[in-house]
């Protein structure tokens, strides 16, 4: 049919997107519709024109069969299978489950976000999904996330939508693109549909034939089918330049025209059709042979009649049905049992013909509920890893229809069910698989996702208890000892546990080294390292780490290991003050975990990053890291920590309210975490009570968390002068000097600067006594740390103030006052002018104006040098090349520049840029 009759609006709605994603104003649109009204021809005109114009066109659809495997539609969209660039060979590899780090479908969401972002830096992109009402929801969720991405980027996100069935994730695409962003292809008017007869027909419908078109409500493919069954028939005669019936007999229905075409077809042709339709609405040639036990050759002009009879259609390198109507027709003709037994049989040829893990597995699941046979369970167990890896919960269902629920196939059952969420039945399978095997491979594998479940629930004691009895077994060897003592290391570690979990993790460092295993030799020098860095020795840490790193460098599969000592290494030297070189070891192995996909490594790298942004004063350049990263690929204890510092500058900037937003966030989190102190999201919870007038639960809860054992000094370090503060405040000389105490103890034998001006610090408020909180603040000047500098300033005035020396308080007053403003902390330096006023003490001259909080002069330096490359139509990763940051964290930047700036796209932020330049010029 003809794709332009009646669609003359809708075509121009289309062409105007396209000019504007061309011009890098990018948006996201949903086009709706019933069956058959011609959405996807439109679309496909549409896309041909961009193609022509220079965008990069991808598209990708929904598929009934595929519903339960994530991401198919826009793997196929992205042609992530051919593997022709790294990122999309990283992706493939997330997907067999090679990487062995997070959840593999999280990470290639995030990754397909990347090639998104990396295929707009090189062109306009338009990017298709049909068939959204099919797709699964790790699909849809990823396009409401690209939905939210494009006024950042040149991408036309364009998702195809029937509007039945209404499923309640799909409400949330309408949301994602608004009241503009959805185009709905409604019927054809009455003169469109005569205009398409006579283009089908061939000539001006008569009186009988337009009746008959009037039937079909204005759907095309109604009309196109029922004018092709009259003709097909012949039963349509003209004469005059115009056409009509000759016949009563014409379908009733749009399901009994596409019967019509299909009666013509040879039977032969038919059944090469049913074979393709068990493979959905597009399907690879070689499959379809495969299927059918044949030679491809054979099928060749099989498949030519059915494209000319109008049944098949090309798709790239690939043939699909002309619409799902027709391809459900096919295989609706086939009896249940029938297409049951039929795809089993094409599950075997295609395994035996080594097609994807996923393509097999479609034709298991649409082959009934039935128990798995020998072969079907032999095949399961070799492609299970790879299936958990992608679908867990397809392999799940796989799973319960095995057989055996022991062995081998149990302990990839209880490891589906972990990473599904189900730790209920994960722990009930795995127990039954414990009790039932002895093999000592296997005794680690389920004791390790016994381990994880039980963290998960805040039950590391549990698996203290069963691997307490597992050790016990004499026929353990060295190996499988180490592995088992290295779990509960871990465990005692999550309890919060320290000296007891540095002492099993030298026992397990002992037998790893006697059995010479890699893997649990790397695992227990991670765990000592920990130890060593909680108790606050971190400069003891350090030859820890380059053994660590040693032991992991030759083994490709200790690469998760690898990178997470990197991160802990960069957070050593932030501890040790030697910021260039953790931001510089930060950065390095934020894109190593990016660059090998592993998602939950990457938001640990971010979270050390912004940590130590924060402390060197580059608050908004953490917040952005913070934001860099999704919070579903966050672990828990990641999750708390950036969550914590996020309130924190939130509260010192005089927020409350977004900093009660993060801390309710962070809640279930910290729930899963049990009694581990989180020092971020311990003060935070501190000031947001002192924001409240509640000083003495703020007091309250930090002494909680110092508790009676204080195992995790590196935790608690920054907690101790809030605590001293608070308690001076309080009037509690006790507590006072008992935390200063803890301070003192803890820098006792140390030079690194900022733990000394620490202990300082606590003196100088337990004592009264500028001097020492003037030496404080020289201490945290040579460490680089701005805020507690500020603090000791500020305690200093204050102290001065007290003694009347007005000028040396007037100075300090001045000296903290311009700290907190350079870090935007409008809250403290409200409570320092409120003080020093009250001693009639102002503060010296400005150096500098009151920082803005919107507008161009509110932009950080980061953020300034952000807006001009993309005023300069540079792409994020170009930018992110520029700056040497990280695709994501420019991402984030921009979006702070949009909301800062009160606009809406990058093209906006140039006009902004043009003007200011304009203005200064």
């Amino acid at each position: 049919m003809d794709p332009f009759v009646g669609r003359d609006a809708e075509l121009s709605r289309l062409d105007g997107w396209v000019d504007g994603v061309r011009r890098g104003d990018g948006r996201a649109v949903l086009i709706e519709g019933e069956p058959g009204i011609g959405k996807t021809t439109l679309l496909r005109v549409a896309t041909a024109r961009a193609a022509r114009a220079g965008c990069q066109v991808f598209w990708g659809a929904g598929d009934e069969l595929g519903q339960a495997l994530p991401l198919l539609p826009l793997l196929d969209a992205l042609r992530v299978r051919e593997g022709d660039s790294p990122r999309r060979a990283a992706i493939a590899r997330l997907l067999r489950g090679e990487t062995g780090t997070g959840d593999p479908v999280t990470a290639a969401t995030e990754q397909l976000l990347a090639l998104v972002d990396d295929a707009c830096a090189a062109e306009p992109v338009v990017l298709v999904v049909d068939d959204l009402q099919w797709a699964d929801r790790a699909t849809v969720a990823l396009w409401c996330r690209l939905a939210r991405s494009t006024h950042e980027l040149p991408l036309l996100l364009i998702g195809i939508t029937r509007q039945v069935p209404r499923r309640a994730e799909l409400l949330a695409l309408r949301r994602a693109v608004g009241a503009s962003g959805v185009l709905r292809v409604g019927k054809l008017s009455d003169s469109a549909v005569t205009d398409l007869v006579h283009s089908l027909a061939g000539a001006a419908p008569g009186v009988a034939l337009r009746a008959l078109a009037d039937g079909a409500a204005g759907n095309p493919l109604y009309v196109t089918e029922l004018v092709d069954a009259l003709s097909r028939g012949e039963a349509l005669t003209r004469v005059d330049g115009h056409a009509d019936v000759t016949t009563d007999h014409t379908p009733a229905t749009l399901a009994a025209a596409i019967a019509h075409r299909l009666d013509f077809l040879p039977e032969r042709v038919r059944t090469v059709l049913r074979a393709a339709a068990l493979l959905g609405v597009e399907f690879d040639l070689a499959d379809v042979a495969t299927v059918l036990g044949e030679r491809f050759t054979a099928l060749v002009d099989d498949l030519e009649e059915a494209r000319a009879a109008g049944v098949l259609r090309e798709s790239g390198t690939n043939l699909a049905f002309r619409h799902p109507l027709i391809r459900g027709a096919l295989y609706d003709e086939l009896p249940a049992p029938v297409r049951a037994a039929w795809h089993r049989d094409a599950a075997r040829a295609l395994a035996a013909a080594g097609a994807p893990v996923h393509r097999v597995a479609k034709q298991f699941l649409r082959a009934g509920g039935a128990r798995l046979d020998d072969w079907a369970t032999t095949w399961l167990a070799d492609a299970a890893p790879e299936l958990i890896a992608q679908a867990p919960a397809v392999a799940i269902d796989l799973l319960d229809r095995a057989e055996s629920h022991t062995g081998a196939l149990a302990c990839r059952l209880a490891e589906a069910l972990c990473r599904t969420g189900d730790t209920v039945r994960a722990e009930q399978v795995a127990t039954r698989a414990l009790d039932a095997t002895t093999d000592p491979d296997l005794v680690s594998d389920l004791h390790w996702t016994l381990a994880q479940c039980r963290a998960m629930a805040g039950r590391s004691a549990e698996s203290l208890a069963a691997l307490g009895v597992a050790l016990t077994s004499p026929d353990l060897s060295a190996r499988h000892r180490a592995r088992l003592l290295v779990l509960t290391a871990r465990a005692h570690r999550d309890l919060g546990e320290v000296d007891v979990a540095g002492a099993v993790a030298a026992e397990a460092l002992a037998a790893a080294t006697e059995a010479d295993d890699r893997w649990s030799t790397g695992w227990a020098l991670h765990v000592l390292i920990i130890v060593t860095m909680m108790r606050g020795d971190v400069t003891a840490a350090l030859p820890l780490f380059d053994r660590a790193l040693a032991v992991t460098g030759a083994d490709p599969a200790l690469t998760d290991l690898r990178l997470l000592l990197q991160i802990n290494r960069a957070v050593a030297l932030g501890d040790l003050d030697r910021y260039d070189e953790a931001l510089a070891a930060a950065d390095q192995v934020r894109r190593l975990a990016d660059d090998t996909g592993s998602l939950v490594r990457l938001a640990q790298a971010q979270s050390a990053l912004s940590e130590l942004l924060f402390d060197v004063g580059r608050w908004g350049d953490a917040l952005a890291e913070v934001a860099a990263v999704a919070e579903e690929v966050k672990d828990p204890g990641v999750a708390c920590c950036d969550h914590g510092i996020a309130a924190v500058i939130a509260l010192h900037r005089g927020d409350p309210d977004a900093a009660r937003d993060h801390l309710r966030a962070a809640e279930p989190n910290a729930a899963r975490i049990g009694n581990r102190v989180v020092g971020s999201l311990a003060l935070a919870r501190a000031l947001d009570a002192e924001h409240r007038d509640a000083p003495d639960d703020a007091l309250a809860g930090l002494l909680t968390c110092l508790g009676d054992g204080a195992e995790e000094l590196e935790e608690m370090e920054e907690l101790l002068p809030e605590a001293v503060r608070l308690a001076v405040r309080a009037g509690d000389r006790g507590v006072a000097c008992y935390v200063t105490g803890l301070a003192e103890k803890l820098a006792e034998h140390s030079d690194i600067p900022h733990r000394v001006g620490g202990a300082l610090l606590c003196r100088g408020l337990l004592d009264h006594d500028p001097a020492t909180l003037l030496l404080a603040a020289e201490h945290f000047a040579e460490a680089g740390r701005p805020l507690p500098r500020a603090q000791a300033m500020h305690a200093a005035a204050v102290e001065f103030a007290e003694r009347g020396d007005v000028g040396s308080a007037r100075a300090a007053f001045t000296r903290a006052d311009d700290l907190y403003e350079t870090l935007g902390a409008r809250w403290d330096a409200g409570r320092l002018r409120s003080e020093l006023h009250a001693h009639g003490i102002r503060r010296g001259p400005r150096v500098k104006h009151r920082q803005a909080t919107s507008g161009w002069d509110s932009l950080t330096p980061t953020e300034s040098r952000i807006a001009g490359l993309v005023a300069e139509g540079l792409s994020n990763p170009r930018i992110a090349a520029r700056l040497v940051l990280s695709k994501r964290t420019v991402g984030t930047h921009v979006s702070h520049i949009l909301a800062k700036l009160g606009v809406a796209s990058r093209i906006d932020i140039a006009r902004e840029a043009a003007g200011r330049y304009r203005e200064s010029g």
